[in-house]
Protein backbone atom coordinates (compact mmCIF):
# COMPACT_ATOMS: atom_id res chain seq x y z
CA UNK A 1 0.00 0.00 0.00
CA UNK A 2 1.60 3.29 -1.09
CA UNK A 3 0.96 6.70 0.50
CA UNK A 4 -1.87 7.50 -1.89
CA UNK A 5 -3.62 4.24 -0.99
CA UNK A 6 -3.03 4.87 2.71
CA UNK A 7 -4.49 8.35 2.28
CA UNK A 8 -7.63 6.94 0.69
CA UNK A 9 -7.92 4.38 3.48
CA UNK A 10 -7.51 6.99 6.22
CA UNK A 11 -9.89 9.45 4.55
CA UNK A 12 -12.58 6.77 4.48
CA UNK A 13 -11.92 5.90 8.13
CA UNK A 14 -12.12 9.50 9.27
CA UNK A 15 -14.75 11.03 7.01
CA UNK A 16 -16.85 7.96 6.21
CA UNK A 17 -16.76 8.33 2.42
CA UNK A 18 -14.11 8.04 -0.26
CA UNK A 19 -12.17 11.11 -1.37
CA UNK A 20 -13.32 10.41 -4.93
CA UNK A 21 -16.91 11.03 -3.89
CA UNK A 22 -16.48 13.72 -1.21
CA UNK A 23 -13.86 15.71 -3.11
CA UNK A 24 -15.15 15.09 -6.63
CA UNK A 25 -15.35 18.80 -7.42
CA UNK A 26 -11.77 19.36 -6.24
CA UNK A 27 -10.57 16.43 -8.33
CA UNK A 28 -12.19 17.89 -11.46
CA UNK A 29 -11.02 21.46 -10.86
CA UNK A 30 -7.50 20.64 -9.61
CA UNK A 31 -6.32 17.03 -9.85
CA UNK A 32 -2.98 18.05 -8.34
CA UNK A 33 -4.57 19.60 -5.25
CA UNK A 34 -6.76 16.51 -4.92
CA UNK A 35 -3.73 14.22 -5.00
CA UNK A 36 -1.86 16.42 -2.54
CA UNK A 37 -4.76 16.31 -0.08
CA UNK A 38 -5.03 12.53 -0.30
CA UNK A 39 -1.35 11.61 -0.49
CA UNK A 40 0.37 14.26 1.62
CA UNK A 41 -2.42 15.14 4.06
CA UNK A 42 -4.36 11.98 4.70
CA UNK A 43 -1.55 9.66 3.62
CA UNK A 44 0.98 11.39 5.87
CA UNK A 45 0.44 12.71 9.42
CA UNK A 46 -3.19 11.55 9.51
CA UNK A 47 -2.04 7.92 9.42
CA UNK A 48 0.10 8.24 12.55
CA UNK A 49 -1.41 6.39 15.50
CA UNK A 50 -0.06 8.69 18.22
CA UNK A 51 -3.41 10.53 17.96
CA UNK A 52 -6.55 8.47 17.66
CA UNK A 53 -9.06 9.27 14.93
CA UNK A 54 -11.38 10.58 17.62
CA UNK A 55 -8.71 12.90 19.02
CA UNK A 56 -7.74 14.10 15.54
CA UNK A 57 -11.31 15.02 14.73
CA UNK A 58 -11.74 16.85 18.04
CA UNK A 59 -8.56 18.79 17.31
CA UNK A 60 -9.68 19.53 13.74
CA UNK A 61 -13.09 20.80 14.88
CA UNK A 62 -11.38 23.03 17.45
CA UNK A 63 -8.92 24.47 14.90
CA UNK A 64 -11.54 25.07 12.21
CA UNK A 65 -13.76 26.75 14.80
CA UNK A 66 -10.91 28.99 15.88
CA UNK A 67 -9.93 29.88 12.31
CA UNK A 68 -13.44 30.95 11.35
CA UNK A 69 -14.65 31.23 7.79
CA UNK A 70 -14.34 27.46 7.29
CA UNK A 71 -17.95 26.45 8.05
CA UNK A 72 -18.25 23.90 5.19
CA UNK A 73 -15.13 22.09 6.39
CA UNK A 74 -16.27 22.45 10.00
CA UNK A 75 -19.54 20.68 9.13
CA UNK A 76 -17.66 17.83 7.44
CA UNK A 77 -15.35 17.31 10.40
CA UNK A 78 -18.13 17.67 12.96
CA UNK A 79 -19.91 14.79 11.25
CA UNK A 80 -16.60 12.90 11.14
CA UNK A 81 -16.13 13.50 14.87
CA UNK A 82 -19.54 11.98 15.57
CA UNK A 83 -18.66 9.04 13.37
CA UNK A 84 -15.46 8.45 15.33
CA UNK A 85 -17.08 8.38 18.75
CA UNK A 86 -17.25 12.00 19.85
CA UNK A 87 -20.57 12.63 21.59
CA UNK A 88 -22.87 15.61 20.93
CA UNK A 89 -22.28 16.87 24.47
CA UNK A 90 -18.51 16.78 23.92
CA UNK A 91 -18.88 18.81 20.71
CA UNK A 92 -21.02 21.39 22.47
CA UNK A 93 -18.48 21.59 25.31
CA UNK A 94 -15.79 22.16 22.69
CA UNK A 95 -17.71 25.19 21.37
CA UNK A 96 -17.76 26.59 24.91
CA UNK A 97 -14.01 26.02 25.14
CA UNK A 98 -13.45 27.80 21.82
CA UNK A 99 -15.48 30.76 23.06
CA UNK A 100 -13.22 31.10 26.10
CA UNK A 101 -9.93 30.88 24.22
CA UNK A 102 -10.71 32.23 20.74
CA UNK A 103 -13.48 34.69 21.57
CA UNK A 104 -17.24 34.52 21.73
CA UNK A 105 -17.85 35.28 18.02
CA UNK A 106 -15.80 32.25 17.04
CA UNK A 107 -17.46 30.12 19.69
CA UNK A 108 -20.97 31.19 18.68
CA UNK A 109 -20.29 30.59 15.00
CA UNK A 110 -18.90 27.16 15.80
CA UNK A 111 -21.96 26.41 17.93
CA UNK A 112 -24.27 27.30 15.04
CA UNK A 113 -22.37 25.00 12.65
CA UNK A 114 -22.19 22.13 15.15
CA UNK A 115 -25.85 22.51 16.07
CA UNK A 116 -26.87 22.25 12.41
CA UNK A 117 -24.92 19.02 11.97
CA UNK A 118 -26.43 17.56 15.16
CA UNK A 119 -29.93 18.59 14.08
CA UNK A 120 -29.48 17.08 10.63
CA UNK A 121 -28.23 13.87 12.26
CA UNK A 122 -31.39 13.64 14.37
CA UNK A 123 -29.92 14.52 17.78
CA UNK A 124 -32.22 16.33 20.21
CA UNK A 125 -31.47 19.71 21.72
CA UNK A 126 -29.97 19.56 25.23
CA UNK A 127 -32.30 19.25 28.19
CA UNK A 128 -33.57 22.48 29.74
CA UNK A 129 -31.64 23.36 32.91
CA UNK A 130 -32.65 25.34 35.96
CA UNK A 131 -31.10 26.01 39.34
CA UNK A 132 -33.16 25.42 42.47
CA UNK A 133 -32.53 26.02 46.15
CA UNK A 134 -32.82 22.95 48.35
CA UNK A 135 -32.48 23.47 52.11
CA UNK A 136 -28.79 24.36 52.56
CA UNK A 137 -27.52 24.30 48.96
CA UNK A 138 -28.29 24.89 45.30
CA UNK A 139 -28.57 22.17 42.70
CA UNK A 140 -29.25 21.88 38.99
CA UNK A 141 -32.32 20.22 37.51
CA UNK A 142 -32.56 19.01 33.92
CA UNK A 143 -35.98 18.65 32.29
CA UNK A 144 -37.32 17.02 29.17
CA UNK A 145 -41.02 17.02 28.31
CA UNK A 146 -43.57 19.74 29.04
CA UNK A 147 -46.68 17.78 30.00
CA UNK A 148 -47.79 14.53 31.51
CA UNK A 149 -46.93 12.64 34.70
CA UNK A 150 -43.86 13.84 36.59
CA UNK A 151 -40.91 11.45 36.69
CA UNK A 152 -37.80 12.20 38.76
CA UNK A 153 -34.53 10.36 38.17
CA UNK A 154 -31.90 9.86 40.91
CA UNK A 155 -28.38 9.10 39.75
CA UNK A 156 -25.61 6.83 41.03
CA UNK A 157 -22.90 7.77 43.52
CA UNK A 158 -20.01 9.65 41.96
CA UNK A 159 -21.88 10.68 38.80
CA UNK A 160 -24.42 13.43 38.06
CA UNK A 161 -27.76 13.95 36.32
CA UNK A 162 -26.20 13.35 32.87
CA UNK A 163 -26.11 9.64 33.66
CA UNK A 164 -29.77 9.69 32.60
CA UNK A 165 -29.30 11.56 29.31
CA UNK A 166 -29.30 8.39 27.17
CA UNK A 167 -32.86 7.51 28.30
CA UNK A 168 -34.50 10.89 28.91
CA UNK A 169 -35.58 11.50 25.32
CA UNK A 170 -37.72 8.40 25.13
CA UNK A 171 -39.10 8.76 28.64
CA UNK A 172 -40.17 12.36 27.99
CA UNK A 173 -42.79 11.33 25.41
CA UNK A 174 -46.01 12.08 27.28
CA UNK A 175 -44.18 12.77 30.54
CA UNK A 176 -42.29 15.51 32.36
CA UNK A 177 -38.91 14.01 33.19
CA UNK A 178 -36.60 15.62 35.74
CA UNK A 179 -33.06 14.65 36.74
CA UNK A 180 -31.02 16.60 39.26
CA UNK A 181 -27.56 16.59 40.84
CA UNK A 182 -27.64 14.92 44.23
CA UNK A 183 -26.03 16.62 47.21
CA UNK A 184 -22.24 16.53 46.81
CA UNK A 185 -22.41 15.75 43.08
CA UNK A 186 -22.22 17.75 39.86
CA UNK A 187 -23.49 21.31 40.30
CA UNK A 188 -24.08 20.50 44.00
CA UNK A 189 -20.46 19.44 44.62
CA UNK A 190 -19.08 20.88 47.83
CA UNK A 191 -22.52 21.23 49.42
CA UNK A 192 -22.90 20.38 53.11
CA UNK A 193 -22.27 16.66 53.41
CA UNK A 194 -25.22 14.34 54.00
CA UNK A 195 -25.41 13.12 57.56
CA UNK A 196 -27.72 10.28 56.59
CA UNK A 197 -29.85 8.99 53.75
CA UNK A 198 -32.68 10.96 55.33
CA UNK A 199 -30.91 14.17 54.30
CA UNK A 200 -30.74 13.10 50.65
CA UNK A 201 -34.38 11.97 50.79
CA UNK A 202 -35.37 15.39 52.14
CA UNK A 203 -33.47 16.94 49.22
CA UNK A 204 -35.67 14.97 46.81
CA UNK A 205 -38.82 16.45 48.31
CA UNK A 206 -37.20 19.87 48.32
CA UNK A 207 -36.58 19.57 44.59
CA UNK A 208 -40.18 18.45 43.99
CA UNK A 209 -41.43 21.41 46.04
CA UNK A 210 -39.26 23.82 44.06
CA UNK A 211 -40.65 22.39 40.83
CA UNK A 212 -44.24 22.61 42.09
CA UNK A 213 -44.66 18.83 41.90
CA UNK A 214 -46.76 17.22 44.65
CA UNK A 215 -46.32 13.56 43.64
CA UNK A 216 -43.86 11.94 41.24
CA UNK A 217 -42.82 8.62 39.78
CA UNK A 218 -39.44 8.11 41.44
CA UNK A 219 -36.65 6.24 39.64
CA UNK A 220 -33.30 5.57 41.33
CA UNK A 221 -30.16 3.72 40.27
CA UNK A 222 -27.65 2.35 42.82
CA UNK A 223 -27.14 5.15 45.41
CA UNK A 224 -30.14 6.87 43.82
CA UNK A 225 -32.16 3.72 44.46
CA UNK A 226 -31.23 3.86 48.14
CA UNK A 227 -32.41 7.47 48.26
CA UNK A 228 -35.62 6.56 46.42
CA UNK A 229 -36.42 3.82 48.93
CA UNK A 230 -35.58 6.02 51.92
CA UNK A 231 -37.82 8.78 50.58
CA UNK A 232 -40.66 6.35 49.91
CA UNK A 233 -40.48 4.95 53.45
CA UNK A 234 -40.69 8.46 54.92
CA UNK A 235 -43.37 9.92 52.62
CA UNK A 236 -45.08 7.20 50.55
CA UNK A 237 -47.95 9.57 49.74
CA UNK A 238 -45.63 11.60 47.49
CA UNK A 239 -44.46 8.63 45.42
CA UNK A 240 -46.76 7.63 42.56
CA UNK A 241 -44.58 4.67 41.64
CA UNK A 242 -41.11 3.40 42.48
CA UNK A 243 -38.49 2.10 40.06
CA UNK A 244 -35.38 0.58 41.63
CA UNK A 245 -32.43 -0.05 39.34
CA UNK A 246 -29.21 -1.88 40.30
CA UNK A 247 -29.46 -0.93 43.98
CA UNK A 248 -29.73 -2.39 47.46
CA UNK A 249 -32.03 -2.11 50.47
CA UNK A 250 -29.20 -2.76 52.94
CA UNK A 251 -25.58 -1.63 53.25
CA UNK A 252 -22.48 -3.60 52.26
CA UNK A 253 -19.32 -3.69 54.36
CA UNK A 254 -17.37 -2.35 51.37
CA UNK A 255 -19.08 1.05 51.56
CA UNK A 256 -16.91 2.31 54.42
CA UNK A 257 -13.82 0.92 52.71
CA UNK A 258 -14.52 2.99 49.60
CA UNK A 259 -14.74 6.13 51.71
CA UNK A 260 -11.50 5.33 53.52
CA UNK A 261 -9.72 4.46 50.26
CA UNK A 262 -10.48 7.88 48.77
CA UNK A 263 -9.32 9.64 51.92
CA UNK A 264 -6.09 7.63 52.01
CA UNK A 265 -5.25 7.24 48.32
CA UNK A 266 -7.17 9.98 46.46
CA UNK A 267 -9.67 9.83 43.64
CA UNK A 268 -7.36 8.45 40.95
CA UNK A 269 -7.19 5.26 42.98
CA UNK A 270 -10.97 4.90 42.76
CA UNK A 271 -11.09 4.78 38.96
CA UNK A 272 -10.17 1.14 38.36
CA UNK A 273 -12.27 -0.44 41.14
CA UNK A 274 -15.25 1.75 40.27
CA UNK A 275 -15.23 1.27 36.51
CA UNK A 276 -14.64 -2.48 36.72
CA UNK A 277 -17.66 -2.75 39.04
CA UNK A 278 -19.80 -0.55 36.83
CA UNK A 279 -19.09 -1.73 33.26
CA UNK A 280 -18.45 -4.91 31.33
CA UNK A 281 -14.93 -5.58 30.01
CA UNK A 282 -16.29 -5.09 26.49
CA UNK A 283 -17.51 -1.58 27.27
CA UNK A 284 -14.23 -0.66 28.95
CA UNK A 285 -12.35 -1.84 25.85
CA UNK A 286 -14.52 0.24 23.49
CA UNK A 287 -14.30 3.28 25.82
CA UNK A 288 -17.37 5.06 24.47
CA UNK A 289 -18.99 8.17 25.94
CA UNK A 290 -20.53 6.45 28.96
CA UNK A 291 -17.20 5.02 30.13
CA UNK A 292 -15.33 8.26 29.42
CA UNK A 293 -17.95 10.28 31.26
CA UNK A 294 -17.90 8.03 34.32
CA UNK A 295 -14.09 7.90 34.42
CA UNK A 296 -13.77 11.67 34.22
CA UNK A 297 -16.30 12.29 36.99
CA UNK A 298 -14.61 9.84 39.34
CA UNK A 299 -11.20 11.40 38.58
CA UNK A 300 -12.54 14.92 39.20
CA UNK A 301 -14.52 13.94 42.29
CA UNK A 302 -13.98 15.72 45.61
CA UNK A 303 -12.74 13.29 48.25
CA UNK A 304 -14.94 14.77 50.99
CA UNK A 305 -18.07 14.47 48.83
CA UNK A 306 -17.26 10.90 47.77
CA UNK A 307 -16.52 9.74 51.31
CA UNK A 308 -19.60 11.45 52.77
CA UNK A 309 -21.89 9.84 50.19
CA UNK A 310 -20.51 6.34 50.85
CA UNK A 311 -20.91 6.87 54.60
CA UNK A 312 -24.48 8.00 54.12
CA UNK A 313 -25.14 4.95 51.91
CA UNK A 314 -23.68 2.58 54.51
CA UNK A 315 -26.50 3.68 56.87
CA UNK A 316 -29.30 2.89 54.42
CA UNK A 317 -32.00 1.20 56.46
CA UNK A 318 -35.04 0.29 54.39
CA UNK A 319 -35.01 -3.50 54.20
CA UNK A 320 -38.49 -4.84 54.92
CA UNK A 321 -39.97 -1.35 55.32
CA UNK A 322 -41.79 -1.19 51.99
CA UNK A 323 -44.04 -4.17 52.58
CA UNK A 324 -47.08 -1.90 52.82
CA UNK A 325 -46.21 0.31 49.84
CA UNK A 326 -49.24 -0.07 47.61
CA UNK A 327 -48.17 1.86 44.53
CA UNK A 328 -46.59 0.12 41.50
CA UNK A 329 -42.94 -0.87 41.92
CA UNK A 330 -40.45 -2.01 39.29
CA UNK A 331 -37.23 -3.76 40.30
CA UNK A 332 -34.77 -3.70 37.40
CA UNK A 333 -31.58 -5.78 37.50
CA UNK A 334 -28.64 -6.21 35.16
CA UNK A 335 -27.81 -9.78 34.24
CA UNK A 336 -24.07 -9.02 34.46
CA UNK A 337 -24.16 -6.68 37.46
CA UNK A 338 -21.38 -7.73 39.86
CA UNK A 339 -22.34 -5.07 42.42
CA UNK A 340 -26.14 -5.17 42.83
CA UNK A 341 -26.42 -8.72 41.54
CA UNK A 342 -29.64 -10.26 40.23
CA UNK A 343 -29.81 -12.25 43.47
CA UNK A 344 -29.77 -9.04 45.51
CA UNK A 345 -32.36 -7.43 43.27
CA UNK A 346 -34.68 -10.45 43.42
CA UNK A 347 -34.50 -10.20 47.21
CA UNK A 348 -35.66 -6.59 47.06
CA UNK A 349 -38.56 -7.56 44.81
CA UNK A 350 -39.58 -10.37 47.14
CA UNK A 351 -39.72 -7.94 50.05
CA UNK A 352 -42.04 -5.53 48.19
CA UNK A 353 -45.32 -7.39 47.58
CA UNK A 354 -46.76 -6.80 44.13
CA UNK A 355 -43.53 -5.49 42.67
CA UNK A 356 -42.44 -6.41 39.15
CA UNK A 357 -38.96 -7.91 38.74
CA UNK A 358 -37.16 -7.62 35.41
CA UNK A 359 -33.64 -8.63 34.41
CA UNK A 360 -31.89 -6.94 31.49
CA UNK A 361 -29.84 -9.30 29.35
CA UNK A 362 -26.13 -8.55 29.25
CA UNK A 363 -26.48 -5.40 31.36
CA UNK A 364 -23.91 -4.40 34.04
CA UNK A 365 -24.30 -2.07 37.02
CA UNK A 366 -24.38 1.20 35.08
CA UNK A 367 -27.46 0.23 33.11
CA UNK A 368 -28.19 3.61 31.54
CA UNK A 369 -24.61 4.10 30.32
CA UNK A 370 -24.08 0.70 28.71
CA UNK A 371 -27.59 -0.57 27.87
CA UNK A 372 -29.72 2.59 27.67
CA UNK A 373 -32.10 1.18 25.06
CA UNK A 374 -33.06 -1.70 27.39
CA UNK A 375 -33.56 0.64 30.34
CA UNK A 376 -35.65 3.06 28.29
CA UNK A 377 -37.81 0.23 27.00
CA UNK A 378 -38.45 -1.18 30.48
CA UNK A 379 -39.22 2.20 32.07
CA UNK A 380 -41.34 3.33 29.11
CA UNK A 381 -43.52 0.26 29.48
CA UNK A 382 -43.79 0.64 33.25
CA UNK A 383 -44.35 4.39 33.68
CA UNK A 384 -47.73 5.93 32.80
CA UNK A 385 -47.83 8.43 29.96
CA UNK A 386 -50.27 10.91 28.43
CA UNK A 387 -49.47 9.55 24.95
Amino acid sequence: MNRYDRGQHEYLGLIGSTPDSSLAAVKVRSPQLFETLVEVGFGGPMTHSELSRRDRELATVAMLSTLGGAEPQLAVHTAAALRNGVSPSELLALCEHVALYAGFPRGLNALAAVDQVLTDAGFSKPAALQRVRVADHETQVAQRGESGPAVVLLHALGLDWRMWEPVMDRLSVGRRVFAYDLRGHGFAAGSPTPRSMDDTAADLFGVLDALGVDKAHVVGLSYGGGIAQTATVSHPERVESLSLLATTDHAFAAFEGRAVSAEADGMDAQIVPSLTRWFTPEALAVNDWGVRYARELVRRGVVADWAAAWRAFKDVDVQGKLGDFASPTLVLAGERDVSATPEIMRGIAERIPGSVYQELAGAPHMLTLEKPELVAEALDQFLPSDE
